[in-house]
């Protein structure tokens, strides 16, 4: 016996409240107003942007409708957004179908891509040339 879609469909939704929340919250406090969240500590250490410098001023600007805005404050964040958005949907589907799990690449080779294009990021956006993607 399949055990009811209720059941199946929990855990892709509690998984989907907490970004919820976090979504409301930095779209209710600004992240362009200094004070109300904390800086990066790489940042404030060496003066140098980590991958995540920006993303949540980037999340602001999409949760306003900004995706221009949200590009310039940081795009790798905006590009982990959308991929954990769609992964989500296919889990919810999976799940609605017939209980399957969340959609991970398993191979090796892709969690080091998925590295090497995260350094690669961080890399670039300190260099010289790199400011556009400097948030």
């Amino acid at each position: 016996m399949t055990e009811p879609r209720v059941r199946r469909l929990l855990p892709p939704l509690c998984v989907a409240a907490v970004p919820a929340a976090a979504l409301l919250c930095v779209r209710a406090v600004d992240p362009n107003e200094p004070g109300h969240y904390p800086a990066c500590p790489l940042l404030r250490w060496t003066g140098l942007y980590c991958p995540g410098c920006g993303g949540l001023r980037g999340l602001y600007a999409l949760a306003h409708g900004d995706l221009a805005g949200a590009l310039r404050a940081n795009a790798l964040a905006v590009a982990a957004y959308a991929a954990f958005a769609v992964l989500w949907a296919v889990w919810l589907v999976r799940a609605a179908r017939r209980g399957g799990g969340m959609p991970l690449p398993a191979r090796a080779a892709a969690w080091w891509a998925l590295g090497g294009l995260v350094l690669l990021f961080t890399v670039v956006r300190n260099l010289p040339f790199g400011p556009a993607l400097a948030p």
